[in-house]
């Protein structure tokens, strides 16, 4: 029997099949006026196609949880009840195709405020819609990046409460799954590594104080996310550094922590904090690092990264490296990927009716 395609259940929530298809930003939200932020034709059929392809899980791209907190103008957001009118539409869609809905809650910090990727994806200022970004110490990403301003106690505590604000809309909008967004170098990542947090407060220096915005976002979350309803965490389980970054020993520890906080599955990927660093990509190539949370811990974890083959990914649950893969560009090449594994695998997936004559 497949691995592939067993269901698994976290909390109340049992997920029909382990492919799941990891947050993809795509620019294509309003970036002014009343639809600011709001999911809108592209994102609906973007998300649907892959629900109709069989993907057990899809989470949204990072969904800002303040209008600052987005990595571009042209993000989704969900701060106003306007947005969560429309994620409905979305959320109604993918269950009625057996897909789990979920939704990745992001503050971008220092990263924030840049152009659409194939526009460069630079910093923005002011006269192109841009803003000032926000980020645990004044440090920029790299030279092209703004310096950041530092967070003060009091606007570290508003975004905490953003988070839950976040959170309450994603249930009123039909969401099963939450995701905190805890890697590539946005805001929690920023607080988590040393690397991007010379603070000298209760928010910086020693590993306690480094994870204790994360830690209370989490928190904030758990504690507004109804008890049967999981929450995951995504990490960059090492910034790629040989020193002064956060590492893959980091992850493990900090992992089990996170379970004592509530959190359900571990998504796991790497990166995107320093600049210049050179990161040995290839065909799953941050599955090691899943894997090492899954042997150090209880805590599911899932696999990410240039997963592209049924093969790769059976293995990669057979061989008990992680409970579930993410797709993320193979699923922009073949948003029917899982029902295409299924017949390689001879296990079975939701086909729509419409498509009967594909199977």
């Amino acid at each position: 029997m497949s691995a592939l395609f067993q269901p698994l259940t976290l909390r109340g929530v049992t997920i029909p099949n382990r492919v799941w298809m990891a947050p993809m930003c795509q620019y294509s939200a309003e970036p002014e006026g009343p639809g600011t932020g709001t999911p809108n034709d592209w994102h609906f059929t973007h998300l649907a196609a892959r629900a109709a392809g069989g993907t057990g899980l899809i989470l949204t791209e990072a969904t800002a949880v303040s209008p600052e907190g987005r990595i571009s103008p042209y993000d989704l957001g969900i701060w106003n009840d306007a947005q969560v009118e429309a994620f409905r539409r979305i959320t109604r869609f993918l269950a009625s195709q057996g897909t789990v809905p979920g939704i990745q809650l992001a503050h971008a910090g220092r990263k924030a405020s840049t152009d659409r990727t194939w526009a460069g994806g630079g910093p923005l200022g002011p006269d192109a819609r841009g803003w000032q970004p926000l980020a645990p110490s004044a440090l920029a990403f790299d030279e092209r990046h703004v310096r950041p301003t530092e967070l003060t106690h009091d606007q570290i505590e508003e975004i905490v409460g953003q988070f839950a604000d976040a959170a309450r809309r994603a249930l009123a909008a039909g969401f099963e799954v939450a995701e905190i967004h805890g890697a590539h170098g946005y805001l929690i990542n920023e607080f988590l590594s040393p690397h991007s947090n010379h603070r000298t407060d209760v928010y910086g220096g020693s590993y306690e104080n480094r994870t204790r915005f994360a830690r209370d976002v989490v928190d904030a979350v758990r504690a507004v996310w109804p008890q049967d309803k999981p929450l995951f965490f995504r990490i960059s389980a090492t910034d790629w550094l040989e020193e002064d970054g956060w590492t893959a020993e980091d992850t493990v520890r900090f992992a089990a922590d996170l379970q004592t906080h509530g959190v359900d599955l571990l998504d796991v990927s790497t990166g995107g904090n320093a600049s210049g660093v050179r990161i040995p990509a290839g065909p799953g190539y941050q599955v090691p690092f899943a894997a090492r949370v899954k042997a150090g811990t209880s805590l599911p974890v899932a696999a990410v990264g240039l997963i592209t083959e049924t093969e790769q990914a059976e293995k990669i649950l057979a061989n008990g490296d992680a409970d579930a893969v993410l797709l993320g560009r193979e699923l922009l090449r073949n948003p029917s990927w899982a029902r295409h594994a299924a017949r390689e695998l001879g296990a079975d997936v939701h086909v729509p009716h419409q498509y009967h004559r594909s199977v």
